[in-house]
């Protein structure tokens, strides 16, 4: 009880996550009076870091920082621009589209929140579509920043159930494939509910320059993933050729990439890198002393009581990930419940590891757009001018999509794992 209220009490006080799971292991040994555990602790701690798999984290993150200088995402909004023509709504599927090869480079949702807000909510408006409108469409296309890969989410969930992160990736194909057509057809729907003003046509040349120039840019995530599927690399070498191939596209076929931005992406990458891997590290000790309470088994006894199914056992997960999601962010709450949840889900309900990990880290990002916390609804929120309320109603059919397609995963597994 006195490691709970020494846990909630260091959440309430705002203490950092990572600095509460390591702290959190340090109560338990002294309440415990089991101090021999102390001459363990340096050793899990940095055991925590001890994975090659790792080693895709920063790559990833470095691969948005140079795409991001080299003028990627304009060029994409110009093919998706190019490629859509002028139906109605066009600009809202275009965002959208953009969305889904951004979050091909990304993998990280408020950092496609960030550059997608800036670049395609004024293009709307100038296009006569509502301002908060145009920001509930760009924050909700996020959401498949985790899914599409590359995804931070799935390098963590990978190091953490210690499975391969490139069939995680390879899992996650269809279900954001799913997901992206799913949002399309909302969009189609609201295009025509709500009367979305159509695009200004462009010539044949415009839209073949539009698609020549883009084409390069589509050259990264291919580089991602087609390494992996072929069997050429592995998830870390495949960011390592992504991030050479960014910088070779930004600065001798875009000519916008200068020497000078590389530093500074560098040390934007060093310091989100730090703060995930310090985060993983403490999360190492906190599964170990879950682990010696035997949490994952008396966790298991308790949904045995309730039901035997594994699919009820998801649906009961996914409740209790959209509860953790909307008070945590993804990355914590991941390291936070997957200790206890995948051994349950793995071992007593015989659930793949892989389908297990895709609807985890799809149900978690769902709380990045909610209150109270939403840092990613906040972002959105703060770099329109937008209220964050406005835009969560605006959300809300979205969501509820996003929510269909994670039942349709739930009970059909098979959408998840034939690729494997």
């Amino acid at each position: 009880m006195m490691v709970v209220l020494g846990f909630l009490g260091l959440l309430v006080l705002g203490v950092p996550v990572a600095f509460v799971l390591a702290m959190t292991a340090i109560i338990y040994v002294v309440v415990s009076g089991n101090f021999v555990l102390m001459d363990s602790y340096p050793q899990q701690f940095m055991g925590g870091l001890e994975n090659y798999g790792l080693l895709a984290m920063p790559l990833f993150i470095l691969v948005g920082e140079l795409m991001n200088e080299g003028g990627i995402a304009r060029r994409l909004m110009s093919m998706s621009m190019a490629m859509i023509g002028s139906m109605k709504g066009g600009l809202a599927y275009v965002n959208l589209i953009s969305n889904m090869m951004m979050a091909s480079i990304l993998g990280s949702t408020v950092a496609q929140i960030t550059i997608m807000t800036r670049m395609a909510v004024p293009e709307m408006e100038r296009a006569g579509y509502k301002k908060d409108a145009a920001v509930a469409l760009t924050a909700a296309g996020g959401l498949l920043a985790p899914i599409i890969p590359p995804s931070m989410l799935f390098v963590i969930f990978g190091v953490i159930a210690q499975i391969s992160i490139g069939d995680l990736f390879i899992a996650g194909i269809v279900p954001g494939l799913l997901l992206g057509c799913a949002f399309l057809a909302l969009i189609g729907w609201m295009a025509r509910r709500h009367d979305f003003p159509s695009n200004d046509g462009l010539t044949l040349t415009e839209r073949f320059v539009a698609v020549r120039e883009g084409l390069a840019a589509g050259l990264v995530p291919f580089i991602i993933v087609g390494s992996i599927l072929g069997g050429l690399a592995t998830p870390t070498e495949a960011a390592a050729l992504a991030c050479v191939g960014a910088i070779l596209i930004g600065r001798f076929v875009y000519k916008e990439f200068f020497f000078d931005s590389f530093w500074p992406a560098l040390q934007r990458t060093a310091r989100n890198s730090a703060m995930v891997l310090m985060m993983i590290a403490a999360a190492q000790v906190f599964g170990w002393v879950i682990t010696f309470e035997n949490i994952p088994m008396i966790t298991a006894q308790w949904i045995q009581s309730i039901s035997q199914s594994p699919t009820v056992f998801i649906l009961l997960v996914m409740a209790l990930l959209l509860v953790i999601g909307m008070v945590l962010d993804p990355i914590p709450a991941l390291i936070l419940v997957v200790p206890v949840l995948l051994p349950v889900a793995v071992d007593v309900y015989n659930i793949n590891p892989y389908h297990f990990g895709v609807i985890v880290c799809l149900t978690l990002v769902m709380g990045l757009l909610t209150p109270p916390v939403g840092s990613a609804l906040f972002t959105a929120s703060a770099l329109s001018g937008v209220k964050a309320e406005r835009i969560a109603i605006l959300l809300a059919p979205y969501l509820g999509v996003m929510l269909l397609v994670l039942l349709l995963l739930a009970i059909v597994p098979a959408l998840v794992t034939f690729m494997i």
